[in-house]
């Protein structure tokens, strides 16, 4: 049941103590303070870290063609390596459970015009997988797909950019597109996190490009992702072998760095990962250090307290009031002071962090902020070790004799 005079004595003794009050409250505060503001850094560099990864699937491995700088089996250095439609389907024949997504691309520049408007961009002929590996998001229309590499149509999807860029007065899907006197259909538009550069990409059928620019089935590169099942060093080792495998089919001195080249993004998503946690562990390291300061400075101010108290709680006594009464009254006292502290000290780190980024950007630290969830928590670790900290002394306090009490000094 509610007991407004409870509540009322409660405040005026918050009232009468002001200054006690008030550094009870500041320690927690400023605990509650740095706690927000150091993990909203920590959260800032984190996404710093990921922000790279954004553009494509962390998983990534792309594959490039280049030329031999070693003599191998009779063959001279400085082939030129050439990857053909056969060595994608190698791959995925030899690796099949081990990728999860993959594209060969031919890559072309374009001058690309509708109507009055014109610009020039890059082409990227692919397969319909690309979609799952560069992360687009179709905002129009949709994206290529098998019957267009099977029927190697005439078909474009265009990024927003270009779609702002050319299609100033209509919308780009349905309408034709001529890339350097070439007519294509524009059936999709889509969006890519990577920004406005990503954005100015074309993207064909690449079956398409072989048969338009060459007539032939040469491919300028690979991409894929591997299984999201395997760790790490599982992804490693798969990079490897693949890489393995594929000098060995091209004749390929096993020391050759340049005539064909894997690249694992497996290696930098393990840095990356290492750091976030690295990262993670010390903010919690130095977060919990600060929380420990403010139990322990919130605990020194309650013992503090009951002290002061001591004879008030002696005067309490002697008119009867029992030992819980004299326990509920400091313990609420010691919550109501941690949660408002508490809240207080959360608000200022909110807003000081809402006012720096701008300035932490510049520092390479991209969009700080913290989860309410860790923060409440936090408070509530602060409340409960204050109430911890004023039951403890209160429940002392109110098994001394009035007479010893009032004789305290």
């Amino acid at each position: 049941m509610f007991d407004i005079d409870l509540w009322r004595e409660i405040f005026q003794s918050i009232n009468k103590n002001r200054t006690r009050s008030l550094l009870s409250g500041l320690t927690v505060a400023f605990a509650i303070l740095l706690f927000t503001i150091l993990f909203g850094i920590v959260n800032g560099l984190i996404n710093t870290f990921e922000e790279g990864f954004k553009d494509d699937a962390i998983n990534n491995i792309v594959i490039y063609p280049g030329e031999t700088s070693k003599a191998y089996k009779g063959l001279q250095a400085g082939r030129r390596i050439q990857l053909k439609n056969e060595d994608h389907n190698y791959i995925l024949d030899e690796f099949g459970d081990k990728v999860e997504f993959m594209t060969s691309r031919v890559m072309k520049n374009v001058t690309a015009t509708f109507r009055n408007e014109k610009n020039n961009y890059t082409i990227r002929a692919i397969h319909p997988d690309n979609l799952f590996i560069e992360q687009n998001e179709i905002k129009e229309g949709r994206y290529i797909n098998q019957r267009d590499i099977n029927d190697r149509t005439k078909v474009v999807i265009i990024g927003r950019m270009v779609e702002e860029d050319l299609f100033t007065k209509t919308t780009a899907v349905g309408k034709y597109l001529n890339l350097s006197g070439i007519q294509y259909k524009v059936v999709g538009v889509y969006t890519d996190e990577g920004g406005d550069d990503e954005e100015r990409m074309l993207y064909i059928p690449i079956t398409t490009a072989q048969l338009v620019y060459g007539n032939n089935d040469y491919v300028d590169m690979m991409y894929m992702t591997y299984n999201p099942e395997m760790d790490y060093d599982a992804a490693l080792a798969f990079g490897v072998k693949m890489e393995k495998k594929l000098k060995n089919r091209f004749l390929i001195a096993p020391t050759d760095q340049r005539g064909i080249r894997v690249q694992n993004n497996a290696e930098g998503a393990k840095a990356v990962n290492a750091i976030s946690f690295g990262l993670g562990l010390m903010a919690l390291v130095i977060g919990f250090g600060t929380l420990i300061a403010g139990i322990v400075g919130i605990s020194n101010m309650m013992i503090f307290i009951v002290k002061e108290r001591t004879k008030e709680i002696g005067i309490r006594k002697a008119l009867g009031a029992q030992p819980r009464q004299i326990i509920s009254i400091i313990m609420i006292e010691s919550i109501i002071i941690t949660a408002i502290a508490g809240y207080v000290g959360l608000l200022i780190g909110v807003y000081v962090i809402k006012f720096s980024t701008p300035i932490l950007a510049d520092y390479f630290i991209k969009d700080p902020g913290v989860s309410n969830a860790l923060v409440i928590g936090a408070t509530l670790t602060l409340i409960a070790a204050g109430t911890l900290a004023g039951y403890l002394p209160a429940k002392r306090a109110s098994r001394i004799k009035p007479i010893v009490a009032l004789r305290d000094d």
